[in-house]
């Protein structure tokens, strides 16, 4: 893990001026309305599209794989809608990182606070299961309004960069905590306290199975069954959407698990691809489809969907 050093000083040479210079940007878009905010994020992330090559045929292979029944150029559009919507969600990281969350109060609703009501009076902790929306680091913000969580986050290579996404962070959560650091996870599990966790990502073989998701069997990290067994925290599946017609952001905190995790972790892990893969349903386009999330292959030496050897 980089570490974490939060002394600006230490960053004044040449080497993080442009950093510095793209950080000032970030904190003037952050205060433009919303609506010129996701006009304008739309639009990076329509360039996005025709310069980032590499990532527009990762989304093209995804979404073929995922939406079969759509016509090609509904899957084209698709994409493009994809590109647009992490776009404005690009532009909304910047005004959590910069703009206190009461301030987007109004347009933000709340549905099922009674769920994690509920998850946290069994008093053995909550992993709240989220996934990779375009609208993940605005929403994250904007839970504070409502209840204190921590995060885990996977630190950034660049000091700089990482010191800042990480302070801005650690003013909204209770704790940022390392990707990797379960010990820690465990331990503030063990005090009752909100996690927010998402595992919809390839990490490679290490600790999955391999279960369906969209009709593809891909690899799923089996954590999640395993640190709710070793804690007792209930796991509460958690969405959010942003609601361009009505200028609002819709957070979704469902129903705590009944009988989870069992002794199956492959029908386990199926169930939260499951229910990952409704929720994603609900607004296809703000998911990050840029991510190669099929690259590793039931069996090595097998093609995925990109065209690469699995290893």
């Amino acid at each position: 893990m980089p570490e974490r050093n939060f002394q600006y000083s230490s960053y004044l040479a040449p080497r993080y001026w442009l950093l510095w210079l793209g950080l000032g940007v970030a904190r003037l878009l952050a205060v433009f309305p919303l609506r010129a905010q996701w006009a304008l994020g739309a639009v990076i992330g329509s360039l996005a599209y025709h310069v980032l090559k590499s990532r527009r045929e990762i989304t093209q292979a995804n979404i073929r794989a995922c939406f079969p029944e759509l016509s090609a150029q509904q899957q084209e559009d698709l994409v493009q809608a994809s590109f647009r919507s992490n776009g404005i969600g690009l532009i909304e990281a910047f005004r959590s990182w910069f703009c206190l969350p009461s301030r987007l109060k109004q347009r933000v609703r709340f549905h099922g606070l009674d769920n994690l009501k509920t998850a946290l009076d069994r008093g053995r902790g909550v992993i709240l299961l989220g996934g990779h929306y375009s609208t993940l680091d605005l929403v994250g913000s904007l839970t504070t309004l409502e209840f204190e969580s921590d995060v885990l986050q996977r630190d950034h290579s660049n000091p700089l960069f990482n010191a800042f996404m990480t302070g801005s962070r650690q003013r909204l959560y209770g704790k940022v905590l390392g990707k990797r650091d379960l010990r820690a996870m465990l331990k503030r599990l063990r005090q009752n306290k909100v996690v927010w966790y998402a595992t919809d990502q390839d990490y490679g073989r290490n600790s999955t199975v391999f279960v369906p998701f969209f009709g593809i069997k891909c690899a799923t990290l089996s954590s999640t069954m395993k640190i709710s067994r070793s804690s007792g925290a209930a796991v509460v599946p958690f969405s959010h959407f942003r609601d361009e017609k009505n200028a609002r952001y819709e957070i979704y905190i469902h129903p705590p698990l009944d009988n989870f995790p069992s002794d199956d972790l492959e029908q386990d892990a199926a169930r939260l691809n499951d229910i990952l893969e409704r929720e994603i349903r609900r607004a296809p386009e703000q998911y990050l489809w840029m991510h190669r999330r099929f690259k590793t292959r039931p069996n090595k030496g097998e093609v995925n969907i990109y065209g690469k050897v699995s290893g």
